[in-house]
């Protein structure tokens, strides 16, 4: 006698017919579908970066530009090393063309030196012309000749600082503006002295004094 109940059956397990999807992957399909915010992935299998990647902050060719960027700027230090030994050359040449139109002690001492030696050629005797010559004469050469060394130096040094920028090392900045100022002071105040000098030297601004001839009895 059979005992097992007549109504129950056993679940499918067929195939479903060709054609046909699963009604649970269709509807993970019509999802993936329609999300706006499912992105690819930035990186493939490999792992290799997306090729709106940027480089590594540690890309030694990154480094090498910075490094070449900053070769070619100018150093600020040597600039600066520059005005300033150009600037006390100016003031220097200025200072010397003023020394030699209102003198110097080195040329009261030299006159003075002059005065004393035509004095004691003069002791023995000579005439009044001798005199002039040695004792006021050659002290007055010595001054100009003294005042127009001074004078030449700071026309020199006035001129070298004019100059040297263009045979020095290119700079990309200009010679400041005070420090040309200062040198073309310089290069006047020493070119005056140069003539004053000159003039004074070779008696064509004053001459000597001459001593008038002796009276007759």
């Amino acid at each position: 006698m059979n005992t097992t109940p007549s109504g129950t059956s056993t679940p499918s397990t067929t195939t479903p017919p060709a054609g046909t999807t699963d009604p649970a992957d269709a509807v993970a399909e019509k999802t993936t579908a329609q999300d706006p915010l499912v992105k690819e992935p930035a990186d493939d299998a490999t792992g290799a970066p997306s090729d709106g990647a940027t480089a590594s902050p540690d890309d030694p060719a990154g480094q090498t530009d910075a490094e070449d960027d900053d070769a070619l700027e100018p150093d600020p230090f040597e600039e600066a090393r520059r005005g300033v030994g150009a600037g006390a050359a100016a003031v220097v040449s200025a200072a010397l063309g003023i020394v030699a139109l209102t003198g110097a002690w080195t040329g009261r001492v030299a006159a003075e030196r002059e005065t004393l030696i035509g004095q004691i050629q003069t002791s023995g005797g000579g005439s009044a012309a001798q005199q002039i010559s040695e004792i006021y004469g050659d002290a007055w050469h010595t001054t100009a000749l003294v005042n127009g060394l001074f004078a030449v130096l700071a026309l020199l040094v006035g001129v070298f600082v004019l100059v040297r920028p263009a045979f020095g090392a290119p700079s990309e900045r200009p010679q400041p503006t005070w420090i040309r100022a200062v040198a073309l002071a310089g290069v006047a105040l020493g070119a005056i002295g140069v003539l004053i000098s000159a003039g004074m030297y070779f008696d064509l601004i004053l001459s000597l004094p001459t001593a008038g001839a002796p009276a007759g009895g």
